[in-house]
């Protein structure tokens, strides 16, 4: 069955879905499904991440050591692997932070017509 495309969802560029859950992990430690409830509450219901982007991305970053995991119990009481943000993963959300920054200014000021000091 062919899925519908939500109008309102924003498609994420390629990496924000990382510097999202690094930036989620940053507060607390938290289960995938977890996290990807908080990226939708805290996108105000515009992003939502799908399971088939979402575990590939936390087994990608726990491969870089970005983030640790260790199983635990969620908060509905089943087992659930538990992810944390490691040292490395702070220094990695410091920088995509800025890179993003600097990128999504730079296509604010192409789509406004403007280049920067102007």
């Amino acid at each position: 069955m062919a899925r519908r495309e939500d109008p309102d969802r924003i498609s994420l560029p390629q990496g924000a879905l990382e510097l999202l859950i690094l930036r989620v992990l940053a507060r607390e430690a938290s289960h995938g499904y977890a996290i990807s409830r908080e990226v939708h509450r805290l996108s105000e219901e515009a992003l939502g991440v799908e399971e088939g982007s979402l575990y590939p991305a936390l087994h990608r970053m726990e491969r870089r050591g970005w983030v640790s995991a260790e199983w635990g119990i969620s908060g509905t009481g089943r087992r659930a692997k538990v992810y944390r943000l490691t040292d490395e993963g702070t220094e990695r959300l410091k920088r995509e932070r800025r890179a993003w920054e600097r990128m999504t200014g730079a296509v604010g000021r192409v789509l406004e017509g403007r280049p920067e000091g102007a």
